[in-house]
């Protein structure tokens, strides 16, 4: 079903999995002498590839367990020197795979702080190259899972290879029991969180991390977009739920793996329908989002909170699905890219160095070993049935790119979706990069200023692309 070599995916008006034996997804530019050759090429592809084209829609979802042996680095809280010491919850993988004609798409959701490295994605997608066209692969940004590096000089840990083999066998195991299905999305507002970086009255930024009078702080978005995907009967067969919040109920005194609150999310939305379908949290750009009961205490009652949280999203999740209608589509079709937007560092390589040493510690800052030059981000675009579009980016957005995705996007469904294909620190806005204050100019952000800004454009640029809105050619020759 899916081609043997990875996909190149050039800027064209529409379907374009075009692929090459050199297996790397890059950004083509337009502007090179073998234009024409590639346009010749597309409809070369697209004459004698019509799968995509009056399909039907089948899904398949499944699970990993991907939970470590305790005794590993905690991510995300470099005050925490002390390992893993056992399991509050398990960690998850959780699969969907869609799949219209020949195109058969992977969302991989996992329970951790961040996506895996460069090295480990492309393992995961060569090893998953015979089952699916592409893969995305997302993280819940959990605080409480093993820390994961784009590389590690004393090797790849046990726990990581052994996961990505259980992805792996996960995804062809989706792919054999892949199911005729109908989509349908839906939309509602919770609050269980406030902005974590408060401007106060002289411009200065304040460091608010809880915030118990539960009043919401601007900016922040409530918005719970879901989309239900049911069985040609109607069952439904997974629910997926894009929102931005930090899941860091739990704090540094934690020892325990969890995923936080989506994991006590998903368990409310699949007990309320009877277990039937798996809830996927898609989370979203909580760069400068925290959960009101943020890093609290386990004496002080976190596990409380966490499950709170969780249910309080997880019912407004259930009343959104329940009122979802599904429907088939006969044509079916979709579409998915990976362009790369290169990008610079921010600061000077050297003193970056010892910003990050000074800011968290020799052995906290190991988990932030980026490449620092050619940096490129992967920006990942999927659109279905040419209603439903979705822009993944490689890192923490802050909340206010979700919200201009859903202004600027020219579908009607417009998800959001963070930590996704890789990890390159946080995406403050421009004005937020100016303001100061934690992921916004500390040195756990490092690329360009406007970076975020410019992988907006490219999605929604993309998605022009996909719905035939943008040509190859000027006006006067594409008549």
């Amino acid at each position: 079903m899916a081609a043997n070599n990875k996909i190149i995916r050039f800027a064209l008006p529409f379907t374009c999995n075009i692929v090459r034996p050199n297996g790397r997804a890059m950004l083509k530019s337009h502007r090179s002498s073998a234009l024409r050759a590639r346009w010749v090429l597309m409809l070369t592809i697209l004459a004698s590839s019509t799968g995509g084209w009056g399909a039907l829609l089948r899904a398949a979802v499944t699970t990993a367990d991907i939970t470590p042996a305790p005794g590993a680095r905690l991510w995300g809280y470099s005050s925490r020197k002390s390992p893993a010491t056992g399991t509050l919850d398990p960690l998850y993988a959780r699969v969907l795979v869609l799949e219209t004609g020949s195109q058969r798409l992977a969302v991989v959701s996992v329970d951790l702080g961040r996506p895996f490295g460069p090295a480990s994605l492309q393992w995961l997608r060569n090893a998953t190259r015979n089952d699916v066209s592409f893969l995305i692969l997302t993280a819940t940004h959990t605080h409480s899972g093993p820390v994961v590096q784009d590389d590690y000089p004393a090797g790849k840990p046990a726990w990581e290879t052994a996961a990505l083999e259980k992805i792996a066998e996960a995804v062809a195991k989706a792919c054999k029991n892949l199911t005729q299905a109908q989509i349908g999305t839906g939309y509602g507002v919770v609050f269980i969180g406030h902005n974590r970086l408060r401007v106060n009255s002289d411009g200065s930024v304040s460091w608010f991390e809880r915030n118990l009078t539960e009043i919401p702080t601007a900016p922040v978005d409530g918005t719970v977009s879901v989309l239900r995907i049911d069985r040609i009967d109607g069952q439904p067969l997974a629910i997926l739920v894009n929102y931005a919040c930090h899941p860091v109920v739990f704090g540094s005194d934690n020892l325990e793996y969890s995923a936080d609150f989506p994991a006590a999310m998903a368990r409310t939305v699949e007990q309320a329908f009877a277990t039937k379908p798996l809830c996927l949290f898609l989370q979203g750009a909580p760069g400068d989002i925290n959960p009101y009961y943020a890093v609290t205490p386990i004496e002080q009652g976190a596990m409380a909170m966490r499950d709170q949280a969780g249910r309080r999203l997880g019912l407004e999740v259930v009343r959104i699905a329940e009122q979802i209608h599904t429907k088939p589509d006969p044509n079916a079709d979709m579409q998915f890219a990976e362009d790369l937007v290169s990008v610079r560092l921010r600061w000077q390589p050297a003193k970056w160095r010892e910003a990050m040493i000074a800011v968290f510690g020799a052995t906290g800052s190991e988990p932030f070993t980026p490449k620092l030059e050619n940096i490129q981000l992967p920006v990942t675009t999927v659109l279905i049935n040419k209603k439903i579009a979705i822009l993944c980016m490689p890192g923490e957005p802050f909340v206010e790119y979700q919200i201009a995705w859903r202004q600027r996007c020219p579908v009607p469904d417009a998800f959001f979706v963070g930590y996704a294909n890789g990890y390159n620190g946080y995406f403050p806005t421009i004005r937020s990069a100016t303001l100061g204050g934690y992921g916004a100019a500390n040195p756990a952000t490092w690329v360009e200023v406007g970076a975020g800004d410019r992988m907006i454009d490219t999605g929604a640029t993309r998605i022009h692309w996909m719905l035939g809105h943008l040509h190859e050619l000027p006006e006067d020759f594409a008549k």
